[in-house]
């Protein structure tokens, strides 16, 4: 239990942390700054907040916090680099060809088709980071999409939202790594407790793509 001195100590506390997604959001879209210079504006209003609001960052802890960074960034381009490869492999032997024939053997239908590809991506989401999952299947799921009827815009939309369930659910949620180490709890506790939210995404899910309108109104 909370008094409601705390919660006002807490909400004001958090304050900084909030501004962050105004600022980069509000940066791109007013076209103050394209999206890679608003991640490097993050980050520089990141390490002013660390180190002069939260202080929680300390100077001899930068050495480390850099190492890390690059540690992360080097993961995620020698991810990228592979799956390009693998993409001008899959392109060269018309390999997303042949799996669209495999699929539109099974079923033709525009309905069924979707709940395939959605079970491929929550698959899909739980074991690969968002960016390497989205440069490795597109190419391969997008013409079997397109060949039913289907909308590329809708595609990219039902792709970024599996992603975004992906990010939650083990075993290589990040989202879910972030909270342990920020609430302080072990992996297990955070993976039961966000059984019912992981639930209700799939039924948003569900809704996105079968309720066309939802996602594509502003398209149309």
């Amino acid at each position: 239990k909370i008094t409601v001195k705390q919660l006002l100590i807490t909400i004001v506390d958090s304050l900084w942390a909030l501004i962050m997604p105004f600022i980069i959001l509000g940066g791109i879209y007013s076209g103050v700054f394209t999206p890679t210079e608003a991640g490097a504006v993050a980050a520089v209003y990141g390490l002013f907040v660390g180190l002069f609001i939260y202080k929680d960052l300390k100077i001899k802890d930068l050495p480390k916090v850099v190492y890390d960074s690059a540690l992360s960034a080097a993961v995620i381009m020698l991810i990228m680099a592979t799956v390009i490869t693998f993409s001008y492999v899959l392109t060269r032997e018309q390999i997303p060809q042949k799996i669209a024939e495999f699929l539109l053997a099974i079923t033709t239908n525009k309905y069924a088709v979707l709940f395939l590809f959605n079970i491929i991506l929550l698959i899909a989401g739980c074991f690969l980071q968002s960016s390497a999952a989205i440069a490795l299947l597109t190419p391969i799921l997008l013409p079997v999409m397109t060949s039913v009827g289907i909308s590329p815009y809708l595609v990219g939309i039902i792709f970024i939202v599996n992603m975004a369930i992906g990010m939650i659910t083990p075993p290589v949620g990040s989202c879910l790594y972030v909270a342990c180490n920020v609430a302080d709890i072990k992996f297990e506790k955070l993976v039961k407790a966000v059984i019912p939210y992981v639930i209700v995404l799939i039924i948003v899910l569900m809704m996105v793509t079968y309720i066309e309108p939802i996602s594509m109104f502003l398209i149309k």
